[in-house]
């Protein structure tokens, strides 16, 4: 945009939170009935609370029982499919072989967790929040930090409506008014844009390990009601992967109105650059034990989103000047579990306790507080337990790695936390684990069939994904040239592949390579932000009101 100076007008609040998911909304609800005349606003890019939140999701019940008791009793109640069954497989092409539930740590089993829409729940609770009181603007995308002239954070600038493609102001230019708070929360989930900023600025990650990231990939099906089983937890690792690409995991879920989520997850630190997560899920559900549940069945909606697995060894410091990291813009996910809105609820709690007392006396701009508040909660001592079962699926593989992972959960559990390999490190960041092309091979992936198996772009049509296309691309190369230098000619283009969205493709041009960005697919997943080798893409907040929305995700 031209070098214009814009004069921004400004909104004061006692506490000003970036993100409407569970972690922000548990905040604010605490806050209010905390003490019901703090003064919130809740600002959410999506264009309705809910629409931005994917999930399983299996949802353990901790977090809401503790911030809204009488929830279950709830006219809209947002959770209704009680888990009625565990099931674990190790899958090869042809069959797997089923775990017995018996040999599962404590914290693995689901007996008391329900099955759901993790937006439903969001949904829920923004409802919950607005009766006490918080202001909550869904359509308005914080873009930027404010400071204060002694380096603390002063609250967040919403981005500018009405920008072209060119950068230039169009007819209907609006700018983004700031909103300023005595504390900023931010809970803006995985890779948040602002708290990635803010980690750098603040050196958050001094002292602690490396975060580490996988991509969920869902969709949501209706299938026949004679195959339906509500209330069937089925989790499952190994095929279509592999340990010398990469690894992860699936899941299926029976809940609801004939529903089935199914959705697959690939660690980002995978080697191969040809490996597709997209591909490598729609080719999950043509396994044996599976692919009888999709015959006949209607897909019904599509997503993708980072996963914060770093754990327990990479949360980084969780309050700096003027602000706190909650849910997992601070990465409190559950790894082994597949779970982490409990643990993101009860971060928002935690942070909204040490901001109410803050509020209420002369205390520091920094919560050292809520940080204390952290080293002796549930949440923390969770991650312990289960915080080798990454880096050794990392280092030993699926088949040695996750049973010694196992092995290790129940040594914690019984020792209170000790380890006989005390806390293992992640080593290198995902974007650092691609090997050149030169030396992999390269992978084939079926056609899709239209019926089981489909294409991105079918399949970003289902999330609802909008983006005005005259304005700035918010994926923005900080190198143009290192895209062709190193991201083609190097590791062969896998961005075309790690994206589920199909939002950059390599198109020739006139003799040449051109990069393309199809902005207005992005569905907000971050997944570029932190596979590209070069840490070249930034992922940034295009208009708010925009990206993918969700319904019963």
């Amino acid at each position: 945009m031209s070098d214009i100076e814009i004069e921004r007008e400004s909104m004061e609040y006692d506490v000003v939170i970036v993100g409407a998911g569970p972690s922000g909304l548990a905040a604010a609800i605490r806050l209010k009935q905390i003490n019901p005349d703090i003064n919130i606003a809740i600002l959410e890019k999506a264009a309705e609370v809910g629409a931005h939140i994917l999930s399983g999701a299996v949802i353990d019940p901790s977090g809401l029982d503790e911030l809204v008791p009488d929830w279950r009793d709830a006219s809209d109640c947002p959770l209704e499919t009680k888990v009625t069954k565990d099931e674990f497989y190790i899958l090869g092409e042809a069959g797997g072989i089923g775990l017995p539930t018996f040999l599962m740590p404590p914290l693995m089993n689901n007996h008391g967790n329900y099955i759901g829409s993790l937006g439903n729940v969001c949904r829920y609770l923004g409802q919950v929040a607005e009766n006490l009181g918080v202001e909550i603007y869904p359509g308005f995308a914080a873009s930027a930090l404010v400071y204060n002239d002694d380096g603390s954070v002063k609250g967040v600038q919403v981005g500018d409506m009405g920008i072209g493609r060119d950068g230039e102001p169009k007819s209907d230019f609006t700018p983004g008014i700031e909103l300023h708070g005595k504390y900023t929360i931010f809970a803006e989930g995985a890779r948040g844009s602002l708290s990635k900023e803010l980690i750098a600025k603040y050196n958050l990650e001094d002292g602690h390990d490396v975060q580490k990231y996988g991509i969920g990939i869902k969709e949501l099906w209706q299938i026949d009601p004679s195959k339906h089983k509500k209330g069937l937890v089925r989790h499952s690792f190994g095929w279509p992967l592999n340990d010398k690409d990469g690894n992860g995991g699936a899941f299926l879920y029976h809940w609801g109105d004939n529903y089935v989520s199914v959705g697959f997850v690939v660690h980002l630190n995978y080697k191969n650059p040809y490996l597709s997560p997209f591909e490598e899920f729609q080719k999950f559900k043509t396994h044996p034990f599976f692919v009888d549940t999709f015959e006949g069945a209607k897909r019904i909606a599509y997503g993708a989103r980072a996963l914060t697995e770093g754990g327990y060894q990479s949360v980084p410091t969780l309050a700096f000047p003027g602000g706190v990291l909650v849910g997992c813009s601070a990465g409190f996910m559950n790894v082994p579990r597949i779970k982490g809105s409990h643990n993101a609820i009860k971060s928002g709690i935690l942070a909204a306790n040490s901001i109410a007392k803050a509020l209420s006396e002369d205390a520091p701009k920094t919560l050292t507080s809520y940080q204390d508040a952290y080293e002796n909660s549930s949440i923390k001592k969770e991650l312990k337990l289960v915080r080798n079962v990454k880096p050794l699926w990392t280092k030993l593989g699926t088949m040695i790695g996750v049973p010694l992972g196992g092995l290790d959960m129940w040594v914690n559990t019984i020792f209170g936390g000790f380890s006989f390999f005390g806390t293992l490190a992640h080593g290198k960041k995902d974007s650092d684990c691609l090997k050149p092309a030169s030396e992999c091979e390269k992978i084939t992936y079926p056609k899709p069939d239209g019926k089981i198996t489909f294409d991105r772009l079918s399949s970003v049509f289902l999330s609802n994904t909008n983006h005005e296309e005259d304005q700035p691309v918010h994926l923005k190369l900080k190198n143009p040239e290192l895209q062709k230098t190193s991201e083609l000619e190097v590791f062969g283009g896998p961005s075309t592949r790690y994206c589920p969205a199909g939002v950059y493709e390599w198109v020739e041009e006139n003799g040449a390579m051109k990069y393309v960005i199809n902005a207005q697919n992005c569905v907000h997943c971050k997944t570029c932000d932190i596979k590209d080798p070069n840490q070249n893409i930034n992922w940034t907040t295009p208009q708010g009101a925009e990206g993918p929305i969700y319904s019963n995700m």
